[in-house]
């Protein structure tokens, strides 16, 4: 904003005290609020214009500018109340919906899978479409014990079930496993991330927003949820 430093209340532009009064500047008592109250900068303008020098009357251009300037920042409250207004509904929104979610099963990034009564259930997800999608399924040794041919998936999250059957065509043994997902277009790979199953166990609203308690596997943010399983 323009700050005079002339403080000649018959001078021809805006005075110093009025200025100081429309930037908060000036000092305050312990009663006065923060913010530049409207009311009082258009009192002292009317009482500084009704006692000007008609010899060097106030700059229009500067009061003008002056009185937009203060009208702006009016606005600008109005919309940051408004937007937090809506933050906070939309927390609100977010909270409840995150509620829903608690003993639900989700896919998030991960590589581990878990083999209990011949089922196990993983994802993959996958940047770009894919005409040949393979997971290969191995043992807490290193070494692989099923591969599983997806065919052709498109962008997104997709979910995958094993059936506990070794590439031998044996029953693999109850536990947890690791998974290697691999993808491509024609010659080209695609970009192909191995997702995790867990079941959400609680949520917990933050100052940044809500955070999603995944079992064991920890802390997620609603945009780390991949895939919310019926």
């Amino acid at each position: 904003m323009f700050i005079s430093n002339n403080t000649t209340s018959g001078a021809g532009v805006v005075s110093s005290d009025l200025l100081n009064s429309l930037n908060g500047t000036t000092k305050k008592s312990s009663t006065s609020t923060d913010a530049v109250s409207e009311d009082r900068f258009l009192t002292m303008l009317t009482t500084q214009l009704k006692n000007q020098d008609p010899m060097n009357p106030l700059d229009n251009s500067q009061m003008t500018s002056q009185l937009a300037q203060i009208s702006t920042v009016d606005g600008l409250k109005k919309v940051n109340s408004t937007l937090e207004s809506m933050l906070g509904t939309f927390q609100t929104n977010e909270t409840m919906q995150a509620a829903a979610m608690v003993g639900r099963g989700v896919l998030v990034d991960g590589k581990g899978l878990q083999l209990y009564n011949g089922q196990a259930l993983g994802g993959v997800e996958l940047a770009s479409a894919a005409d040949k999608v393979k997971v290969s399924i191995v043992d807490s040794s290193g070494s692989e014990v099923a591969n599983l041919d997806l065919g052709d998936l498109d962008a997104g999250s997709h979910v995958f079930t094993w059936d506990g059957k070794t590439s031998a065509g044996a029953d693999a043994a109850a536990g947890n496993y690791t998974i290697k997902v691999s993808a491509v277009q024609g010659d080209k790979a695609v970009e192909a991330t191995a997702l995790q199953l867990g079941t959400v166990s609680s949520i917990v609203r933050g100052a940044k927003g809500v955070d999603i308690e995944v079992g064991r596997l920890g802390m997620f943010s609603m945009s780390d949820i991949k895939r919310i399983l019926s």
